[in-house]
Order: structure tokens, then sequence, then C-alpha cells
């Protein structure tokens, strides 16, 4: 689950989404064949250096009597075991939005999963067979499935929100030379949503790190633990749902939601 408090440190910090995305996406770049991958893990089309935010509704999936049904096709070269984590991270979305995945047949847009050189996705749809690569060396974990399929379905990072200065601080200084586009903000859709340490959307203190130098800090408190989750909170259901106007059964969000609820109000519903 995800973790609230535990500290300015570096432990648990070596499973940060961000983490491990810099370790699977080490060498991305370096071959020919990958697109262009800006902020860690997001592609984006050719002839285009910037990340073109999903802020239009032609970039989402279409819904077809209150569910929105997105295609895709898992790659054979996953081991049983990869294709049932990627599976289930794709089942995930099912029980707590209106969002949900079938193998592509005939659909001309779907997702197309592949282990190609580290984690990455494009934002939204972008028509077509899209690529959403999971390397089988370092991306087939829950949360990284989640993560870019999140990005699939239209969403960017957390920490890149446009209203991120008034949670975090990044610190420049302490960044990687010539990764400090990483930390970009954007004009970001935030559904009258939270700005949510605990989304599996944020990475970690330490991301693009030179020194083991913190490069995001939470404000006001600097202890409050960023990166680490696990899995979907209950914030990027919510997100998901408001962005597809899904209309939730309570029973199926209380259900399904489990542990992520928290607060007085049911969120995603």
């Amino acid at each position: 689950k995800s973790v609230e408090n535990s500290g300015n440190n570096t432990e648990g910090d070596d499973f940060s989404i961000s983490t491990l995305l810099e370790k699977a996406n080490a060498n991305l770049g370096k071959n020919l064949d990958e697109p262009l991958v800006i902020f860690g893990d997001i592609a984006v089309p050719t002839g285009l250096q910037n990340a073109d935010s999903c802020t239009a509704r032609g970039c989402l999936w279409p819904k077809n009597n209150g569910r929105v049904v997105v295609p895709y096709r898992i790659s054979d070269q996953y081991s049983r075991r990869e294709r049932n984590v990627i599976e289930q991270g794709l089942r995930s979305f099912e029980a707590a939005t209106c969002v949900s995945f079938r193998p592509q047949s005939r659909e001309r847009d779907f997702l197309d999963i592949q282990s190609r050189d580290g984690c990455y996705s494009f934002v939204g749809r972008r028509g077509g067979g899209q690529i959403v690569s999971l390397s089988r060396q370092g991306c087939v974990f829950h949360q990284i499935v989640q993560h870019e399929v999140l990005h699939a379905l239209g969403f960017d990072h957390e920490q890149t929100r446009s209203d991120r200065d008034q949670h975090v601080r990044i610190l420049l200084e302490n960044v990687i030379p010539g990764m400090e586009h990483n930390f970009r903000k954007i004009n970001t859709r935030n559904l009258d949503t939270p700005y949510d340490y605990n989304s599996v959307m944020h990475y970690g203190r330490f991301a693009f790190s030179r020194d083991r130098e913190p490069t995001i800090v939470p404000i006001p408190d600097e202890n409050v633990a960023i990166g680490r989750a696990t899995e979907m909170s209950a914030n990027d259901i919510l997100r998901v749902n408001r962005l597809y106007t899904c209309k939730m059964d309570l029973h199926t969000c209380f259900t399904s939601l489990g542990d992520n609820f928290v607060g007085d109000e049911m969120p995603g519903c």
C-alpha cells in the first residue's frame, strides 16, 4: 500500500516509481527505433520536443453505453508470470472505474504492449497501435503497469501539475545536469482533485538526483513520503472517473477501493 509518513531518508526509495523507471530507462535514447522520451517515461510523437498534455477530449478513449473499452495487445515476448502481472494491472481499473481493457481484434486504435528498451507510454489516445513499453528488464511491476496505463488514459506526472509549487519544492541544483527538463511544470487538467503525494503518478524524493541529494521536497512538511505507491491511490481512481465521467455504483466503489478509502467522502463515485 501507499506509505504516508516515513521520514526524509533514502530507505524504501529504491522501489519508488521514479527509481524503478530510471533504472529500467538507463539506456533509452540509444536506439533510434525508440520514440523520444521526456519526463522520464513519456513518449512524444516524432517532431515534438514537448509533452503534448492531454487536455482535449480528442485524446480520450471513446465511451459507449457508459463504459470505456480500451483494446490491447500483449506481445508474446513475455513469460506467463509477466503476462499475468500485466493483465492484473489492466484488470485493476475495471472494478473501480468505467474503464476496461479487452484483447484487440479488429479495432484500429489499441495499446500495443511490448518489451522494448525501458518503460514508457504516450499520453492519451494517439491513434493506431500505440506502444506501451514494459521491458522485461525492470518494468513488469504492478505499480509500473498502472503508471504507464494511466499515461495512456491521458494522465501526466503528479509533480508536473500546474499547482505543484504549493505542495513541493523542486531543487534543481541537485538534479543531474541535463535532466532539469524532467521537472518542468505543464498545463494539467487537475479535475478538482487535491495534490496527492501518494499517487502512483508521483516521482520519488531523489528522482534524477546527483549524489543522492533530494530533488523533490514536500512542503510544508518535508518528512512526508512521496513516490512510494505500490498501487493507484483513491485520488488516481477519482481522476479516472472524473476524466471519463464514470457513474459508479457505491457498493462497487467501497469494495474496490478497500484500504485506499480515506476521508469522509467516497472518492471515485
